[in-house]
């Protein structure tokens, strides 16, 4: 079950009852991060851009390399697989965004939350189910953290249709920055923590851009040392 107590509209992260995570020897599974970026067009169609993309996976990548040792625990990267491994982690991270992309529509947002959740403080039940552990170097892990980040950058069109749209009276959003991080219990698989944001900050096309977004991914991560907001100079990897 998972609880936050709100201390707005809006919740941007939540822990399960009872969970802790003491800087001990737990073993984190860090999944590699899904990452998507590229353009907003004018009609606000996601346009992907594979340098981008690629320069935000190096960057994130060596923002992730200084982080990690701030978490308190022993973190270690998910294997390269390939054939049913492989496609069993590519399910795992869709179920996650899946569940991640859920709990920020139905608990984090107050006017969303389901009939059955809307008093304060109501716990939710948020699982990626038992089999999570089968993914790659799930077995020998305590715990699982997967990341996620999308962001549509507007385009020139978008931007002058927000424009117009505003002398109308029309609300039109250029850009789309969203992040995920979630951490789960590699027995059971449940979410034990997560925090989501759907207007992040930092541009990940850039080293500092992305240990911005990094240190926001994790923010207030159980058991974790503190990691500055505003870090700065990550270097771009080869």
């Amino acid at each position: 079950m998972i609880s936050a107590s709100p201390a707005s509209a809006q919740e941007k992260s939540a822990t399960k009852d009872g969970f802790t995570l003491l800087a001990e020897s737990k073993k984190i599974l860090l999944v590699r991060p899904t990452i998507k970026v590229g353009a907003q067009s004018t009609g606000g169609m996601f346009e992907p851009n594979a340098d981008w993309t690629d320069q935000a996976k190096s960057n994130i990548a060596t923002a992730l390399d200084t982080a990690q040792g701030k978490l308190g625990n022993t973190v270690f990267v998910a294997p390269d697989s390939v054939g049913a491994p492989a496609r069993t982690l590519a399910s795992y991270r869709a179920l996650f965004s899946t569940v991640a992309d859920a709990v920020i529509t139905y608990q984090f947002f107050l006017g969303n939350r389901l009939p059955t959740k809307k008093r304060k403080g109501a716990p939710f039940a948020w699982t990626l189910g038992p089999g999570v552990r089968d993914i790659p170097g799930g077995a020998s892990a305590d715990y699982i953290l997967f990341l996620e980040t999308e962001d549509h950058f507007g385009s020139t069109g978008r931007k002058v249709a927000q424009i117009f749209a505003a002398g109308l009276g029309v609300g039109i959003v250029s850009g789309l920055h969203k992040g995920y991080a979630g951490l789960v219990d590699a027995r059971t698989g449940d979410l034990v923590w997560l925090n989501a944001d759907r207007q992040m900050g930092g541009d990940v096309r850039d080293g500092e851009g992305a240990a911005k977004r990094v240190a926001q991914l994790l923010e207030d991560f159980p058991g974790s040392t503190a990691i500055a907001t505003q870090t700065a100079t990550a270097a771009t990897q080869p």
